[in-house]
């Protein structure tokens, strides 16, 4: 009997199929695009109060800060009328101002007394 022969053909290698990876590494680009940020936000710059400062030339002012009021030396000023408030009770805007929150307060309030303090060029310092 004749020996019969196999043909014994080399498998053929499927394509690999590049459409799911290039899903995959558009979703992770899309990801990354979205959680990052790419500008600033405004900044308000806080320092800490620090212990054993150096005596004042002048006295410092006192303003305490509530959700609805300022109050600037026991006196009841706005927002808007603070820069006002603040030339008339000091010569220049080397004073310091000393800001005492109420309990009340909400951040947003802070951060537009802050900015509107910091159009007055006073150095402020938030108490604890």
């Amino acid at each position: 009997m004749p020996e019969a022969r196999r043909l014994v053909l080399p498998r053929r290698r499927s394509a690999l199929s590049l459409t799911s990876l290039i899903d995959v590494i558009f979703l992770l680009l899309l990801f990354f695009m979205l959680s990052s940020t790419f500008s600033r936000q405004g900044e308000v710059e806080l320092t800490a109060a620090g212990g054993g400062a150096g005596a004042e030339a002048g006295n410092p002012l006192f303003l305490q800060l509530g959700a609805d009021e300022v109050t600037l030396n026991a006196e009841t000023v706005s927002l808007d009328g603070l820069a006002p408030a603040l030339a008339a009770l000091t010569e220049g805007p080397e004073a310091l101002v000393l800001v005492a929150l109420r309990p009340d307060v909400t951040s947003q309030r802070l951060i537009d007394l802050l900015a509107a303090l910091r159009a007055t060029g006073y150095r402020v310092q938030v108490l604890s």
